[in-house]
């Protein structure tokens, strides 16, 4: 019993963690403006029927290299398949330090520093993570352009140095191109970019085209007061057994209500009249 109930906590326990990290990954890619009265609305791992994992590549992780630098990655914080994961290779340890010539961001299992600072654990060097939920931003690519897509920048802030990797997922939607080249940027930052369906935005209008306030309150108001005369008109019919046009509610006070109407329209006039007739004779000259 102690065995099954110890079975079932942790199958448990790794189901809730999947989900949150499934939320997470959701935050991390998602993206909102509005620009120029147009809401844009981003979502970097939304499937569709051609991408099932959106901007996520499906071999585990993209790579990139340039200049020796090798550097493995996935976005948004989620590894889709985490066999045969890359490992760190020609790592040379310089007294606390090691300068990772291959390196790699992954997001579940191992995850890199390039030019940064390692753990030494039982004498073997240990990349240091980077790229975790809280370290990751988004942001657009071109401000003033929000349709060219995202840019998603994983960083490392270490006590003696900084990494970072900054990709920019272009919008393309004829065409998918993984990142080809590998800028550095800083002394230990890098920007790469690939092109993808997923990268771009579904925009929504928000002019203020509609009816507005007053005219929904008119109509909400309209459909009360129908509702009202239809409820009552049944009330009576059915149940007071009264027939004829004398089955509309309050009929006598509908009936004055055009009367009633007309005198205040009167009074009002009456009084404007009454105020222009004052300023009339006080202003009109006096014969001597």
């Amino acid at each position: 019993m102690n065995l099954w109930r110890f079975l079932l906590q942790f199958i448990s326990l790794l189901i809730i963690r999947r989900l949150i990290v499934i939320r997470s990954v959701s935050a991390l890619c998602e993206y909102s403006i509005t620009h120029e009265n147009t809401l844009y609305n981003f979502n970097l791992v939304a499937p569709s029927k051609q991408f099932p994992h959106g901007v996520l590549s499906e071999d585990g992780y993209y790579k990139v290299s340039s200049n020796g630098t090798v550097v493995w990655f996935q976005l948004c914080d989620a590894m889709i398949f985490n066999h045969d994961p890359p490992r760190c290779f020609d790592c040379w340890v310089m007294y606390t330090y090691s300068l990772f010539r291959t390196t790699f961001i992954g997001m579940w299992w191992i995850i890199s520093l390039w030019h940064g600072l390692s753990n030494v654990i039982s004498g073997y060097p240990v990349c240091i993570t980077m790229g975790q939920t809280p370290t990751i931003t988004t942001d657009l690519i071109d401000k003033r352009n929000p349709q060219m897509g995202l840019v998603v920048k994983m960083k490392h802030n270490g006590p003696h140095m900084s990494c970072s990797l900054s990709v920019s997922v272009v919008c393309d939607s004829n065409q998918v191109q993984v990142p080809q080249t590998l800028e550095r940027v800083g002394v230990c930052s890098y920007a790469t970019q690939l092109r993808h369906p997923s990268g771009c935005a579904i925009t929504e209008s928000t002019n203020s085209n509609g009816l507005g306030w007053f005219v929904t309150l008119l109509i909400i108001i309209l459909c009360l007061f129908g509702g009202y005369l239809i409820a009552g008109a049944t009330y009576r019919f059915f149940y007071l057994h009264i027939r004829g046009i004398d089955i509309i509610p309050n009929l006598e006070f509908w009936d004055s209500l055009p009367h009633r109407a007309q005198s205040a329209f009167m009074c009002l006039v009456g009084r404007f009249r009454g105020h222009s007739e004052g300023y009339h004779s006080f202003d009109s000259p006096v014969d001597f």
